[in-house]
């Protein structure tokens, strides 16, 4: 799905340099490379703080923290997700509150949160799915007018833009209170390990989280609040320094796959192509297709004989999972994730796909394809 290995053969040289800089200084732990990668970020972002840690889990659970988020509020977020998101509101004793996706994008139907708002809630986390905003107008416009915090998991969606009503074009994750990221390995912006990051444009909101990450100390060994571990290695940090000046270029050469995909598979009725929220840059963390009328399962084992990966991201939503059944949900009550979870099919996605890597895969799903038929 992912040829990291082709991806740091092109920009070798730079990346062992800035790993062997972080070993040779031995400051392995905020290091200057972790305020350079901070500092570069910022920049990338044009966004006030970057607060670095250890994975995007952890930045979407301190993110709630430094909110004052107490058991039993309720927070909206999207069935139809990875499950960290929901995850990080439960382990705080916070009430998540699922709600159903958009058809198209996939992503948080705004209309699905204005319904499931009650004097309980406190927060709303919209998931960038795939690689494409939500619809962020709309959701801080519910925000605004309930008094609701607004927490961007743009973890799949770095470096794509939003554009706002007043035409302005934003980075995802900037744009709400606070927004979240992950750097793990097969995100865009990827590191060799663990990674995540914080952002706000709110400076009393960035202390109190550089706070939190750091055990709840801002004076060394005075602690004001409870805190948490949760750091950003400077060995993570050299190797997304180097890597961020590439994020656009990656994004790019994901969006030229993604095209190629979709004129192969254009026309095709088993087959529904990506849609393309018009006011956002798609980044393609993954390229899914909708399979229907044939057999979703057959589609993926014969891709695999023919050495294609094909994951589904995600078979079980959220309110359906084991860890998360609540008397709230059943099934059927959302019907655009429950149908998503048995249609999707992601496709493999990444900056060093070669046009002939590009012409297997599409050759291999419309054999299959034109096999069903014969």
């Amino acid at each position: 799905m992912v040829d990291l290995k082709a991806q740091y053969d092109k920009i070798k040289p730079e990346i062992d340099s800035a790993i062997s800089e972080v070993i040779n200084s031995t400051a392995f732990i905020n290091g200057p490379a972790v305020k350079e990668f901070q500092a570069a970020l910022e920049n990338y972002l044009q966004v006030k703080h970057v607060i670095p840690c250890a994975n995007g889990t952890d930045a979407l659970q301190i993110s709630m923290m430094v909110l004052g988020l107490k058991p039993g509020d309720e927070v909206i977020a999207p069935s139809f997700t990875f499950i960290a998101t929901a995850e990080a509101i439960a382990l705080l004793g916070l009430t998540p509150v699922l709600v159903d996706v958009s058809p198209d994008t996939f992503n948080i139907s705004p209309e699905a949160i204005r319904k499931a708002i009650t004097p309980r809630t406190k927060a709303i986390v919209p998931v960038h799915l795939f690689g494409q905003t939500a619809d962020m107008d709309a959701i801080m416009d519910m925000a605004k007018q309930h008094n609701l915090y607004v927490i961007e998991d743009a973890c799949q969606a770095i470096g794509a833009d939003f554009m706002n009503a007043a035409g302005e074009w934003k980075k995802a994750g900037t744009i709400g209170d606070i927004g979240c990221t992950s750097f793990f390995p097969s995100k865009n912006l990827g590191c060799y390990g663990d990674g995540g990051a914080i952002f706000t444009n709110d400076d009393a909101l960035a202390a109190k989280i550089r706070s939190i990450v750091n055990h709840g100390m801002v004076v060394r060994y005075y602690h004001d609040e409870v805190g948490v571990n949760s750091r950003l290695d400077s060995i993570q940090a050299a190797v997304l320094k180097v890597k961020l000046p590439y994020l656009d270029k990656y994004a790019h050469a994901r969006q030229q796959v993604a095209a190629a995909y979709d004129k192969a598979f254009r026309g095709r009725p088993e087959l529904v192509v990506p849609a393309h929220f018009t006011r956002s840059t798609h980044v393609f963390h993954q390229y899914t297709l909708q399979v229907t009328g044939v057999d979703r399962g057959e589609l993926q084992e014969y891709l695999a004989t023919k050495d294609v990966p094909a994951m589904i991201y995600y078979p079980v939503p959220i309110h359906l999972q084991k860890a998360y059944l609540d008397p709230r949900y059943k099934a059927g009550d959302f019907p655009v994730t429950e149908q998503l979870s048995h249609t999707v099919l992601s496709l493999p996605m990444h900056t060093e796909m070669e046009q002939e890597q590009v012409d297997y895969i599409t050759a291999s799903v419309i054999d299959f394809l034109e096999g069903i038929r014969a």
